[in-house]
């Protein structure tokens, strides 16, 4: 059997037993990057929508790993500078903003 024939049988199996969702995936690409860096600092500041987690709640506050994240997308923007479109410059600072903010109302 080859590669794609496992890939394509795995992938049904996993369907069958409910593990895929039928919806297609987004494209990768920076935005989405830098919008899932964005939602894993926000998961640890604690902002995330409750529903998301269900009857377990939403986890614990981790601040030094919001700390950590934003500091990495700090510097992604750093080591992007002059290689990213308008649009993709313009989000990264606006997450970039709101992250730090939300983490100083966090720590305050």
């Amino acid at each position: 059997m080859d590669e794609k024939a496992v890939k394509d049988a795995e992938r049904a199996a996993d369907e069958a037993e409910g593990r895929v969702s039928q919806e297609p995936e987004p494209p990768v690409d920076f935005n989405t990057f830098i919008l899932s860096l964005s939602s894993a600092a926000l998961l640890h500041l604690g902002v995330a929508p409750a529903e998301v987690f269900g009857a377990e709640g939403p986890p614990p506050k981790n601040l030094p790993m919001a700390k950590q994240t934003i500091d990495l997308l700090a510097m992604i923007e750093d080591k992007t500078k002059g290689n990213l479109t308008g649009e993709e410059e313009r989000l990264l600072a606006q997450v970039l903003y709101d992250l730090r903010m939300r983490y100083v109302k966090a720590v305050g």
